[in-house]
C-alpha cells in the first residue's frame, strides 16, 4: 500500500511551498515513520522534530489532515485518507518545514512558576533529605495535570493564542493549576495575580479544543476552569474582607 504525502516546505529565502511524495506504509506505519522514509530516501532536507518515537517526548507535534496530533502516535490507516497533508503547528513561528520556535511557549511556561513553593517556617530549608508527605488523595488533585508533555498540541489549537500574543496559553494556565492545587505548595495568592489580568486567565474563552487535541488526556480545559474557580475563591474572601473592614471603621 501507498499513500500521497503532502508536506508543507518553508525556508526563510524561498517561502513556502507544498512537495507531495508518495510513500509505502503498513497497517502499523505512522506519520512519523512516513516522514522519516521521505528524510532518509527521497529529500534529505526535510526538517522536522522528533526523539522517542512513542508519545513521551512530544517533540513531533504537526498539524495533520487540519488537526493537531503527534506524528508518532499517528497512524496512516487510521486516517482514513489517500493524501495525508503534513504541516508546521499554527502560532508558532516556522524555522524550517515542519519545525517550529518554541521559544515563547517555553517563556510563558516558566512565567508560571512550574515549581513548588514552600516556605513553612517548621521545615530546615538546608535540610535537602526532608520529605514532604502526602496522601494519595492529595496526590490525585493534580496527578492528571502532570502528564503534560509539552507537546504544543493545545496551544496550536486555542482560538485566544493566535488572537492575544500575550495570552499564556492553555498549557501554561493548567501548569499552573497542576501547582498550586498541590498540597506542598505554599504561594497561590502570589501565583493568581500573575494571570488575574486582561491578557490571562480571562481571556480563555472555553472552546475546548486543547483538551480535544491533548495525547495524554491532561484536559487543559478543566484546569483553567478549577483554577478561575479558585481565583474568584480568592477575590470573594478579598471582598468580605474589604466589607467588613469598612463597616468596622
Amino acid at each position: 500500500m501507498s499513500v500521497n504525502l503532502k508536506i508543507l516546505r518553508y525556508s526563510p529565502k524561498e517561502g513556502k511551498r507544498y512537495d507531495t511524495f508518495e510513500v509505502p506504509y503498513q497497517r502499523w506505519t505512522t506519520v512519523l515513520d512516513a516522514l522519516l522514509y521521505v528524510k532518509a530516501y527521497v529529500d534529505h532536507s526535510l526538517a522536522l522534530r522528533y526523539s522517542c518515537r512513542m508519545a513521551s517526548c512530544g517533540s513531533c507535534g504537526m498539524l495533520i489532515n487540519g488537526k493537531p496530533r503527534l506524528a508518532c502516535y499517528t497512524k496512516i490507516s487510521e486516517l482514513n485518507s489517500n493524501e495525508i497533508i503534513c504541516e508546521p503547528l499554527p502560532n508558532f513561528p516556522i524555522i524550517r518545514d515542519l519545525a517550529t520556535n518554541f521559544d515563547r511557549f517555553f517563556t510563558n511556561h516558566k512565567n508560571m512558576m512550574p515549581y513548588i513553593i514552600n516556605e513553612k517556617t517548621d521545615r530546615k530549608m538546608d535540610d535537602i533529605h526532608r520529605e514532604f508527605i502526602q496522601k494519595p488523595d492529595e496526590v490525585e488533585k493534580y496527578l492528571q495535570f502532570s502528564y503534560c508533555i509539552k507537546c504544543g498540541l493545545c496551544y496550536a489549537a486555542c482560538p485566544t493564542t493566535a488572537m492575544d500574543k500575550e495570552f499564556p496559553g492553555p498549557q501554561a494556565l493548567a501548569q499552573m493549576y497542576r501547582y498550586m492545587i498541590d498540597s506542598r505548595d505554599q504561594a497561590s495568592r502570589k501565583r493568581l495575580e500573575i494571570i488575574d489580568n486582561r491578557h490571562g486567565i480571562w481571556r480563555c474563552h472555553f472552546a475546548g479544543s486543547c483538551s480535544n487535541v491533548c495525547p495524554k488526556g491532561v484536559d487543559p480545559a478543566l484546569g483553567i476552569q478549577l483554577l478561575r474557580s479558585y481565583l474568584l475563591g480568592f477575590s470573594k474572601k478579598g471582598e468580605e474582607k474589604a466589607v467588613l473592614y469598612i463597616s468596622s471603621h
